[in-house]
């Protein structure tokens, strides 16, 4: 095996191994806190999470064994069972984070009657639109024979043997990406691009506020002036930073072999196999992405996982609590005498 065919096995291996620890911990957070499941984006979360760890466990390593092997491993009905897989679980994966966006856009836009717009009933709704949607297409292709090894991406995914069908694949595939990839890509840049001009939108009004304040109070400490000039600019950047991170993951993760794909069907342009087990790693790195981008650097799954630790170490909350409150008592003088 080649240097660099070393080199992208063991980053294969690391990016299952830390996709399925990552996607662990946050269906363990769902499992052992209540607060979390009690929320209507917690089902979105849920069903992303288990896509990934379906795709961690089943899809990335049979990628791994083919890229190196070049052919399929096990018979063709594994192998048509596996690109059926590949085809449902990324699609889904896809359309749950534009239902993640949809739910944050009526959180911010429709602040007062979120509870009534986005109910139980509405997220179950959704869910069940995404499955049916991801099904039709691997069913689809299934029934046409259009599953198989493609050994330019060391898988089994949507592939044609038949070139007569050539046309009629090009359109299948045409008609998949643009009702899942860029459909879902729309639906991230729509509602998070609302999303982002409320939060502006609130963010000058509290710096007009704040302005005002620093205004009356003209003893106020340079440092402690200072200090809050910093903390509105990092407000305004704050909304900004995490949009960028939910649309370009997206895009760096999926783009490449979406386009890779599409111009292999649709030209006779020869797609070398190294760029094409690289593109179809990339989009399986949005595994590993999904549970910083939405779960774990989130505060509420935070505090799970140090709940979780502290009972973990036979440490609550609250003998914490009380250590703290009884040094604080200590701290306070008591009068003598």
């Amino acid at each position: 095996m080649e240097l660099w065919g070393i080199f992208g096995c063991s980053l294969m291996v690391a990016l299952i191994v830390a996709a399925a620890l990552s996607n662990g911990m946050v269906l363990i957070c769902f499992l052992g806190c209540a607060d979390i499941r009690g929320q209507v984006p917690g089902l979105f979360t849920l069903n992303l999470t288990l896509c990934n760890l379906l795709l961690t466990a089943i899809n990335m390593p049979l990628t791994l064994v083919g890229a190196v092997r070049g052919h399929q491993l096990g018979g063709e009905g594994l192998c048509r069972a596996v690109g059926f897989l590949e085809t449902l679980l990324t699609s889904n994966s896809m359309l749950s984070m534009a239902a993640l966006s949809i739910d944050r856009w009526v959180a911010v836009v429709f602040p007062l009657s979120y509870h009534s717009k986005m109910r139980y009933q509405d997220a179950a709704v959704i869910l069940l639109y995404s499955w049916i949607h991801s099904l039709s297409f691997p069913t689809v292709a299934l029934c046409l024979s259009w599953v198989g090894f493609h050994h330019t991406y060391g898988s089994c995914t949507l592939y044609n043997k038949n070139p007569e069908e050539g046309t009629s694949f090009l359109a299948f595939m045409v008609l998949f990406h643009l009702l899942s990839f860029f459909v879902s890509f729309l639906v991230l840049c729509g509602t998070y691009l609302q999303v982002l001009k409320v939060a502006r939108s609130h963010c000058r009004r509290i710096d007009v506020i704040t302005m005002q304040t620093l205004v009356l109070l003209v003893d106020l400490h340079p440092s402690v002036r200072q200090r809050c000039l910093e903390e509105q600019k990092r407000r305004r950047q704050r909304a900004t930073k995490k949009i960028i991170t939910f649309i370009g993951t997206f895009l760096l993760c999926f783009t490449p072999y979406v386009i890779t794909r599409l111009v292999e069907i649709s030209s006779s342009t020869t797609i070398s196999s190294q760029w094409g087990v690289i593109s179809r790693c990339l989009a399986y790195s949005k595994a590993l992405s999904d549970p910083f981008v939405y779960c774990l650097t989130r505060n509420q799954y935070k505090n799970c996982c140090r709940d979780m630790v502290n009972k973990l170490l036979k440490r609550s909350s609250g003998n914490s609590v009380q250590r703290a409150n009884s040094y604080v008592g200590n701290m306070v003088p008591t009068s003598s005498g």
